[in-house]
């Protein structure tokens, strides 16, 4: 059985280590946006591409669980929804999940957040202390069932008839 590993978090908080280790130690495909959009865009982060290249990683993701490669999602997953979309893909594919969810104060964010920008900062983007206030402010934290799977998967959001069709609205084909 493969297994889709998701780790959940905000920025500077360790999913990127996490989820290179996950990738050795499970031999799984990683698939990390950042890294992604570095690629494409340099310097810059545009937004409408992120949703567009992080769709892109699912598609590649799930094909891999169906082909039978365990993958590793390395996104920060903000939101049940997108967590709760993935779960049901996952489980469509007779795959399992296992969400890493990474918390640190903030000011152990701030702290890795200036030391990523002093030691590698080809890696990342300038993030702002207001902003990583703003993004914690939005953030979903994981509940103890969606961390150990025993949660039921919530049904859609009103006005998508599936899992599938949301993910396909949060996360479109192409930048439009």
């Amino acid at each position: 059985m493969t297994t889709l590993f998701l780790t959940v978090g905000l920025p500077c908080t360790g999913k990127t280590t996490a989820a290179r280790r996950i990738e050795v130690e499970r031999r799984a495909l990683r698939l990390t946006k950042d890294e992604w959009v570095k690629a494409l865009y340099g310097r810059e982060n545009p937004p409408s591409a992120q949703s567009v290249i992080e769709g892109r990683l699912i598609e590649i993701g799930l094909r891999a669980l169906e082909l039978g490669t365990n993958v590793v999602i390395d996104y920060g997953l903000w939101s049940r929804d997108e967590r709760t979309a993935l779960r049901q893909a996952a489980a469509d594919l007779g795959a399992t999940v296992e969400l890493h969810y990474f918390a640190l104060t903030p000011a152990e964010q701030r702290r890795r957040r200036d030391q990523r920008q002093a030691e590698a900062p080809h890696t990342t983007w300038p993030m702002s202390d207001d902003e990583l206030a703003e993004w914690a402010a939005t953030f979903e934290v994981p509940t103890p069932g969606e961390l150990d799977g025993t949660e039921p998967l919530d049904e859609p959001p009103a006005g998508f008839a599936s899992w599938d069709e949301w993910r396909t609205h949060r996360w479109p084909p192409a930048v439009s």
